[in-house]
């Protein structure tokens, strides 16, 4: 099979031992020799081979050479073909000059000179390699430079070349899609004719470019512009400007690749917004928590009250803020609210009935109703209705234009003395009800009491609960768990904290109960070396230690078979998927919770 770069050589002669003589003669590596013995055959040949060196005989039967010759110089395709004549005729200066007319580049008498031949052969042998490496390389670097446009256009990145005036010289399809000009509309034209850049970051781009104009420098810096579309929409982009030169030191290009970095942008705007309003939001919890511990000591008689009443009005705070997380902060609805709060097991659910609207409360509005639900179950606990046997409460709500109103109302509970001071609990209805431009009212009656509690809302969000019952939903109405006590046996416990503060008030509630508490680990590679050398009858497992994940120590605990629980404030969510039946306790909780769920892990099969 013939190599694709072989040289072709067309040997024309009417007479076989002057061809095979010629190929003899003309045989070498990479030549190819084609033989034609009459001028239309050679046409034939010249038509569908790229000839490098066409040798003609003069004198042939029918079409001679110089016929063929005229003929080849009227093709297109023929007429840059070399020819060299071969003629045994006597030397003639009238044939030499009209082998000459006709085009050759050479007039050869036979006998011819095996030397001679293989010179001026080889030379056209050699330029036609050369046009063939020409050609090769041309291929290659068209192909590179196809590549390159490819990719410019493929990049994420917009690709601007300038002349020294800074003219747009090359405009990738890039900085089309970024920036909306079509390259005709830009190309030719300085920057700050097309409202690319304003004032302020024209100047900024000058005195990036100009240094390297000037060659100074490494040859390529970076700026952070803001530029503008066709549209006008803002565009923040990082500019890597670099300027190249020739060998003789002027100017090749000035080129910017362009790196749009809105959307970082926007992502670090609404960071700094996040970590304003977080910070906004911890510190007002905070606030909210020392009140409520300030309020609370001071109107109670002694610390186990305190205890008891202070981690109850944390825990309503907690169950709100979990709420509200859930729903990414975007609101709550008022049904959850209450259902949340009755899970604190204060009231008998059996004994309480809750309808109103699907509606969703603003973050801020929740946390309120959130705290007023707490302290009106908490007081219907102790002294109201559900403080006797046959006690009732009926909650309804209801919604006027963008009011909402709460009524609670106790049936069957001890009489109420209007008179009575007025403790913190009451004041807090009242105030949280007042700060979202409401009021709360309580009639005390003979045979209870009843509140009005009015909040303005705003603008009014109902939504589909459930196809929008007007109803709370039975599953949050459940009654607390019933506690089982626990056998005599001691069992030993393993906690798995990272907070000291948490783990030593864990440890503290356990040990009370005649647990035993073998250790606290904070880390997970300490806890996995705990569990490893200690037999445990139950483990409370935190649901992040020290930024780390648990999976690896919830994985111990399922094949040792070890019981455990996850002991934190995130959700089932976040925890490790594998151990998605695993019993959470929420934080914040308070012993009564602790023990009991401690007792339920326990006591499971």
């Amino acid at each position: 099979m013939v190599s694709r770069d072989t040289v072709k050589f067309l040997l024309v002669d009417d007479l076989d031992e002057n061809l095979v003589a010629l190929e003899a003669l003309l045989r070498r590596d990479g030549l190819e020799l084609i033989k034609a013995k009459s001028g239309a055959e050679a046409l034939e040949m010249l038509l569908v081979n790229d000839i490098a060196l066409a040798l003609l005989d003069v004198q042939m039967p029918g079409m001679d050479g110089f016929e063929l010759a005229e003929l080849m110089r009227g093709l297109e395709r023929t007429r840059r073909v070399p020819i060299i004549f071969v003629t045994a005729l006597s030397a003639d200066e009238t044939r030499r000059f009209r082998g000459y007319e006709t085009g050759a580049v050479d007039y050869l008498q036979k006998p011819i000179d095996p030397q001679v031949l293989a010179n001026k052969a080889g030379v056209f042998f050699e330029l036609a390699r050369q046009r063939q490496e020409l050609r090769d390389n041309a291929a290659k670097l068209q192909e590179a430079l196809d590549q390159a446009q490819a990719h410019a256009d493929n990049s994420p990145l917009a690709l601007v070349q300038f002349d020294s005036a800074f003219r747009i010289t090359s405009w990738s399809d890039g900085a089309r899609k970024l920036f909306g000009w079509h390259p005709h509309e830009v190309l030719g034209r300085s920057y700050k004719d097309i409202d690319w850049l304003r004032d302020t970051e024209s100047d900024r781009f000058d005195a990036t470019a100009a240094p390297l104009l000037q060659g100074q420098g490494a040859g390529r810096d970076i700026c952070e512009l803001t530029s503008y579309a066709q549209d006008g929409t803002c565009v923040f982009a990082e500019w890597y400007v670099s300027a190249l030169f020739d060998r003789f030191g002027k100017l090749s290009s000035l080129s910017a690749q362009i790196l749009d970095i809105t959307e970082r942008k926007r992502a670090e705007e609404t960071q700094r917004l996040l970590v304003g309003e977080l910070n906004h939001r911890v510190k007002n919890t905070l606030a909210t928590v020392q009140a409520v511990a300030t309020q609370t000591l001071r109107h109670s008689s002694d610390a186990a009250t305190f205890a008891k009443t202070f981690g109850g009005r944390i825990q309503s705070l907690a169950k709100a803020h979990s709420l509200l997380s859930d729903a990414t902060w975007s609101g709550a609805c008022v049904a959850k609210i209450i259902s949340d709060q009755l899970e604190l097991g204060t009231l008998d659910c059996s004994r309480f009935r809750a309808s109103g609207p699907a509606i969703q409360l603003k973050p801020q509005s929740a946390l309120h109703l959130a705290m007023i639900v707490h302290e009106l179950a908490t007081n219907a606990g102790k002294y109201g209705a559900h403080s006797t046997p046959s006690g009732f409460v009926d909650v309804e709500w209801t919604v006027h234009g963008t009011v909402l109103q709460l009524c609670w109302k106790e049936l069957g509970g001890p009489a109420i003395d209007p008179e009575r001071p007025r403790g913190f609990g009451t004041r807090m209805i009242e105030q949280s009800a007042k700060a979202e431009g409401g009021q709360a009212t309580m009639h005390a009656g003979s045979d209870g009491l009843a509140w009005t509690i009015t909040m303005e809302m705003g603008s009014v969000i109902a939504f589909d609960v459930a196809k929008a019952r007007n109803a709370l939903p039975r599953s949050a109405l459940r009654a607390p768990p019933v506690l089982q006590y626990r056998n005599s046996v001691t069992k030993r416990l393993l906690i798995i904290e990272d907070e000291p503060l948490v783990a030593l008030d864990i440890a503290d509630v356990l040990e009370n109960a005649k647990f035993e508490v073998v250790g606290t680990a904070t880390s997970v590679e300490e806890a996995i070396h705990m569990i490893a050398n200690n037999q445990l009858d139950c483990v409370l497992l935190d649901g992040n230690l020290r930024g780390e994940p648990v999976d690896a120590v919830a994985g111990l605990l399922e094949q040792k078979g070890v019981p455990f629980m996850f002991v934190s404030g995130y959700g089932k969510d976040s925890l490790p998927e594998t151990s998605g039946n695993v019993a959470v306790l929420m934080k914040p909780f308070n012993p009564d919770q602790l023990i009991a769920a401690v007792e339920a892990l326990i006591s499971s099969p």
